[in-house]
């Protein structure tokens, strides 16, 4: 059984709120999306690619009735390739409504994906939103960021601290919507714990308040509505300079 909060917040600067986030507890689906673009564009990237995430996963659950347009792979479980195909048809839906329009041109997203399925859970994500698993009082990141300061920290031996330093730190390589193709989507599968806590969120929520504090907020917080505000909170509390967004979901055996 699977039990969902979510909310988001256009902070204390933007005027704009481009993040979208979806759940649906029947169909065991958490989307977080933080769009990007001039004008409304990236309102309407982040809430287009969430709404064909979720028709494609909710088309193919009967495999016999969904068209596959970039196949199946029969050696990984069929999550997987669900996954794999709705992320993709999201970059391409993306990326030809933004070359089809001048107002939308450049637009693009990030993307973080959960789909749960018994005690599995299958997740990707794209951009630099994150998704975390919260177990026995410890949070540990499960998506890797898609962004320069993550590619600098796992290939130079003291990247950590030129990561931080270097002012093109927040710049993403891979976001839906981009490119017509996208240059790699790493889709992964975890086995869930009786009443183990998924975090999705954006990066107006990591990006100012730390994984420790997130750690204290929701050993601290059972609720899940009193987690997400707590968390919500906090980013604010810390100037609030981005859109925020964070979903809690808590699985039970």
């Amino acid at each position: 059984m699977l039990t969902v909060h979510g909310s988001t917040h256009t902070g204390l600067v933007r005027k704009i709120n481009q993040d979208t986030f979806f759940f649906d507890v029947a169909m065991g689906l958490v989307i977080v999306a933080d769009g990007m673009g001039g004008h409304n564009a990236g309102e309407v990237a982040s809430h287009m690619a969430a709404q064909t995430i979720r028709d494609f996963l909710d088309r193919s659950r009967d495999s016999e009735e969904c068209t596959w347009p970039y196949g199946i792979d029969p050696s990984r479980p069929f999550a997987v390739s669900r996954l794999t195909t709705a992320i993709k048809l999201a970059n391409r839906r993306v990326f030809k409504t933004g070359e089809s329009r001048d107002e939308y041109s450049g637009m693009g997203t990030t993307a973080v994906v959960a789909l749960f399925e018994a005690e599995r859970m299958t997740y990707a994500g794209v951009g630099d939103s994150r998704v975390y698993t919260f177990l026995d009082g410890h949070l540990q990141q499960l998506t890797q960021d898609d962004s320069w300061a993550a590619r600098t920290r796992s290939l130079v031996p003291d990247g950590a601290e030129a990561a931080g330093r270097n002012p093109m730190k927040h710049v993403l390589t891979n976001v839906i919507g981009a490119r017509e193709e996208l240059t790699s989507i790493e889709v992964r599968e975890r086995s869930l714990q009786d009443g183990e806590l998924i975090l999705a969120c954006t990066d107006g929520i990591h990006g100012p308040v730390d994984d420790a504090t997130m750690e204290l907020i929701l050993a601290a917080h059972h609720d899940l509505a009193s987690a997400v505000e707590q968390l919500m909170q906090a980013a604010l509390q810390r100037g609030g300079r981005d859109n925020l967004t964070v979903v809690l979901a808590r699985y039970h055996a």
